[in-house]
């Protein structure tokens, strides 16, 4: 690398091109949280930044500021809010026995 070269910092929402891609997505983010609970909400801050903001939370409905609020990392969004986001953005939770 020489000194003139700038490299790109990394976003995961640059790499979230189709419904599928999210849901991979969030379902690593899922796993995290059972070690770190802000992996899902900073999951779908980043999830939300890859859409249209202002059109998900029309969807939402909250404002846009609000709901950028409630996804970043200083964030604390409802468990109401995260069923509105998932369901906005056209996913659901489902649950399944694992034993």
């Amino acid at each position: 690398m020489t000194m003139s070269e700038k490299y790109k910092r990394f976003d995961a929402a640059d790499y979230l091109e189709n419904l599928d891609d999210v849901a991979t997505f969030l379902e690593v983010a899922l796993e995290d949280s059972t070690e770190d609970p802000s992996a899902l909400p900073h999951a779908l801050g980043i999830i939300a930044r890859s859409q249209n903001m202002s059109e998900l939370a029309r969807r939402v409905g909250m404002s846009r500021d609000r709901l950028y609020k409630a996804l970043s990392d200083e964030g604390n969004p409802t468990w109401s809010t995260i069923l509105k986001v998932t369901n906005a953005l056209g996913l659901r939770f489902e649950l399944h026995a694992v034993a």
